[in-house]
């Protein structure tokens, strides 16, 4: 049987669940992957208001959805993040509190925490998201870099996450990090390095999107197989390089969607992810999770672009073979 196939409603987090709901069982999704901000799940409401988490169920209900896995990816990012303003506009304001960094990560850390804790009386028990990193500005090793202070990045990664994940397996639920630049783990060297870190526990996996390893040139099938038992959750999402000689592979300082950048992120199929390697390669390694499309185009009208991207997942969402092709020359 094919994979369930999902929307993560993250770049759809302007506009009410009651909305989104219908549109996305017309567009032919199984299922939301509710974003943790905006209106589409609020988690201190889903621990506080006993009709809240009924509204949520019957709304998916009604349209034929369900829902597999909630999205922290705001909140997850300022646990271990060097905050700045950027961070206020991203969180809650009883997260942001007074501003005050070291305030701001405790309480990302809760919320977390707290996510876990709401998803549980969902009956979801798959949580993605960000970590931050207190040493991604160390990426270019100018001036020299102390290593020792690199390593102790992993560390503090390690303290600030062990807790919530131990709140996560109390609550029988996983977390899934999207490998991502300015994530404590963003190539096969640092996701190692993380997965080490926190002691290989088995609540912290990947989220695995391999929009954010194309403009790396890392392989992605080549890192599912690598961690393949981590692999919690797959994000649909490409991602189309544009080097010319003028652009540059470190996005210049410019925003999404400026044609001057080395890169940008493209609705599915139409970018350089090798996606039906990808997909061949979920089959490999036995993942039966649902096909999550985070859909990031800025090129492309959303609602038209997420259709084209559901129309291309679903003529790629092939189950695996239960046998060898010529397995029906055999004799009886």
């Amino acid at each position: 049987m094919a994979r369930p196939i999902t929307l993560c409603t993250a770049q759809w987090a302007d506009m009410p669940l009651d909305e989104l709901a219908p549109k996305a069982s017309k567009w032919g999704f199984d299922g939301l992957e509710l974003a943790c901000w905006g209106t589409h799940f609020d988690t201190q409401r889903a621990l506080q208001d006993a009709d809240y988490i009924p509204w949520i169920q019957e709304t998916l209900k009604k349209n034929n959805l369900q829902c597999w896995a909630l999205a922290t990816h705001l909140v997850g990012q300022s646990v271990c993040d060097n905050i700045d303003a950027r961070n206020k506009g991203t969180l809650p304001p009883h997260v942001w509190g007074d501003g005050d960094p070291e305030g701001v990560r405790r309480r990302a850390a809760q919320e977390v925490a707290d996510t876990a804790r709401a998803a549980a009386k969902m009956g979801v028990h798959q949580i993605n998201g960000f970590t931050g990193s207190s040493i991604w500005h160390l990426l270019y090793s100018f001036p020299p870099n102390d290593f020792a202070v690199v390593e102790q990045g992993y560390e503090d990664f390690a303290r600030r996450w062990n807790p919530i994940m131990d709140v996560f397996k109390q609550e029988g639920a996983r977390y899934g990090l999207e490998v991502h630049p300015t994530e404590i783990a963003y190539d096969f060297v640092t996701t190692r390095q993380a997965l080490d870190a926190i002691g290989n526990r088995p609540e912290f996996g990947i989220n695995f999107d391999p929009s954010h390893f194309t403009h790396q040139f890392l392989d992605p099938v080549a890192f599912l197989h690598e961690f393949k038992d981590r692999i919690y959750h797959f994000h649909a999402k490409d991602s189309k390089v544009k080097l010319n000689g003028r652009t540059s592979i470190l996005g210049s300082h410019l925003n999404f969607g400026d044609p001057r950048r080395g890169w940008d992120f493209v609705s599915v199929g139409r970018g350089d992810v090798p996606m039906e390697a990808v997909l061949r390669a979920l089959n490999e390694i036995n993942f039966k999770g649902p096909i999550s499309i985070e859909w990031e185009d800025s090129g492309m009208e959303r609602e038209w672009g997420v259709q084209d991207a559901i129309a291309f997942v679903k003529k790629n969402n092939f189950a695996p073979s239960s046998q060898a092709f010529d397995e029906a020359f055999k004799q009886k």
